[in-house]
């Protein structure tokens, strides 16, 4: 299994601290954001290398960070972009990953500013009993921040029955964030025609909507939080939970 980590974004929301510093390295509780995501993921048995996209500002960030970190190969990918105007978007960088690196195996997709409060490998033994495309889910029982993120209606077994991004009015308390695991076939051709077809690849969620369509996708129910760090608000609430779970001092 191939982790692969979306960290191409500009995060100007966050700006001044991420104009000259990619968003998943800055720290959180005196850890960088994408080595408390690699915590997790490296916890699934099966995980063999670790794939992150980024862009021609930041890449040589990451591949110093990556220089450090021995446990499984990291390759850094630079999809060559420059600014939040000429983005390639989440899904295109994805389908870069897989081109560039022949990634034929099955693949942990995530986001590089979430951190989640539920073992990984959970949810890897999931898709492996499912045998199919999965997605994750958790209650959010706030209509706002629904709003704001994916959400999916969903049978008793799991099966998502329809998924919508950032909907004015929500189906369902089931929010999903920005983690998937894919079977290494829905990469190849899926993806291909997904993209073809004139989505917004922006949000890594819009490809489940088309491969609903297709193919069933499950969604694995986890229990605790997903923390998005998308704004210097959120950023510092995150840092300061992470301190006070960790017996830290206040940053």
């Amino acid at each position: 299994m191939t982790v692969v980590v979306l960290a191409a974004g500009y995060a100007t929301r966050l700006y001044p601290l991420t104009r000259d510093r990619a968003k998943p390295l800055l720290e959180v509780a005196g850890r960088t954001i994408i080595d408390r995501i690699l915590d997790n993921a490296l916890q699934i048995p099966e995980v063999s290398r670790v794939v992150v996209v980024t862009n021609a500002r930041f890449a040589e960030q990451f591949r110093v960070w990556a220089a450090g970190r021995r446990v499984v190969p990291i390759t850094v990918l630079d999809d060559g972009t420059t600014d939040n105007a000429n983005r390639l978007g989440a899904l295109a960088d994805l389908r870069f990953a897989v081109r560039e690196c022949s990634i034929t195996e099955e693949a942990l997709v995530v986001a590089g500013d979430n951190l989640f409060d539920f073992a990984l490998a959970d949810f890897a033994t999931f898709f492996a009993a499912v045998g199919a495309d999965c997605i994750t889910a958790h209650r959010l029982p706030d209509v706002e921040r629904l709003r704001r993120t994916g959400v999916v209606e969903l049978a008793e077994d799991g099966r998502v029955l329809s998924f919508a991004e950032k909907p004015e009015e929500p189906a369902s308390e089931w929010a999903v964030p920005p983690l998937y695991l894919y079977r290494a076939e829905t990469l190849g051709q899926p993806l291909d025609e997904f993209l073809k077809s004139g989505v917004n690849a922006d949000a890594p969620g819009a490809f489940i909507p088309w491969l609903l369509q297709r193919q069933p996708v499950f969604a694995y129910r986890f229990e605790g939080d997903r923390h998005d760090i998308g704004n210097p608000e959120s950023y510092a609430r995150v840092d300061a939970l992470f301190r006070a779970r960790e017996g830290l001092a206040p940053g």
